[in-house]
């Protein structure tokens, strides 16, 4: 498969769900940073964060969808425009969450294709109702479902997550895993091994296949413009060591290690 590098000129977050389960609710607690639970609509209008309040710097448009108010052909219309999806639950409600999988994901896979790469969050509302998570339920569906890039849970009432929920939307559309990770696999995609390989090779300076600790420090000011410390950079070689066993030779990182390298 291939994957085209595309510079995304804005976002467009759609979140769906059950009714009560408080997706406009989550909005409105967004944009205000307050919850008024009398004054809460049935589906919010479309709203446009503006890109210099937006961690990416990249115009942001939130949808709501309801039921209520809307058609099944309305929804699959916002699905198609949608360049990150919200599956939104309740955690204090099994219904919303058997929904996610009887009915949300599928009508998805239905309008978009089975192999469609519009990533999915999870996002489990309410959590102030109970004293328990349901992480452990869904996030074992992201290996039936490779397009749900992550879960979340928060409260539109405590304001908990729903900053990060938004944030991890745009990074969902702006930074996708999918030309990087194969999620049915458990594997980086052949892709992203090339280039793990090419990033290797240049910054091995001596050609000898390993990345010395001058090498190391050359690759971390150059990606990340900081510089790395000694006892960083040895607790880098321990974790290496402990998931390559060809992963440090002679003291230099070979590459076979590499991938530890790239996402430590």
């Amino acid at each position: 498969m291939q994957f085209r590098t595309q510079i995304r000129r804005d976002v467009r977050i759609l979140l769906v769900g059950e009714p009560g389960v408080g997706k406009t609710s989550v909005i409105l607690s967004l944009v205000s940073e307050d919850f008024n639970e009398d004054s809460v609509p049935p589906k919010c209008e479309e709203i446009t964060i503006p890109a210099d309040v937006t961690p990416e710097l990249v115009p942001t448009l939130i949808v709501d969808y309801s039921a209520q108010e809307q058609t099944e052909t309305e929804l699959i219309e916002e699905i198609h425009k949608a360049h990150v999806i919200c599956i939104v639950y309740a955690v204090n409600d099994d219904p919303s969450i058997d929904k996610i999988t009887s009915y949300w994901l599928p009508i998805i896979q239905h309008t978009l294709g089975k192999t469609h790469r519009i990533p999915v969050i999870l996002v489990g509302n309410k959590v102030d109702l109970v004293d328990y998570t349901t992480m452990e339920i869904v996030v074992s569906l992201m290996n039936e479902y490779p397009e749900i890039e992550t879960c979340i849970e928060c409260s539109a009432k405590t304001l908990r997550n729903i900053s990060e929920l938004f944030f991890y939307s745009q990074k969902a559309v702006l930074h996708p895993t999918a030309p990087l990770y194969n999620s049915e696999k458990k594997e980086l995609t052949s892709e992203c091994k090339k280039a793990l390989e090419r990033i290797f090779r240049i910054f091995d300076l001596n050609n000898d296949a390993t990345l010395d600790d001058m090498e190391m420090y050359a690759f971390q000011k150059f990606c990340y413009d900081s510089p790395l410390q000694p006892q960083a950079l040895d607790s880098v070689k321990l974790i290496i060591q402990r998931n390559a066993v060809d992963g440090v030779f002679n003291n230099g990182i070979t590459l076979h290690g590499k991938g530890n390298i790239i996402f430590y």
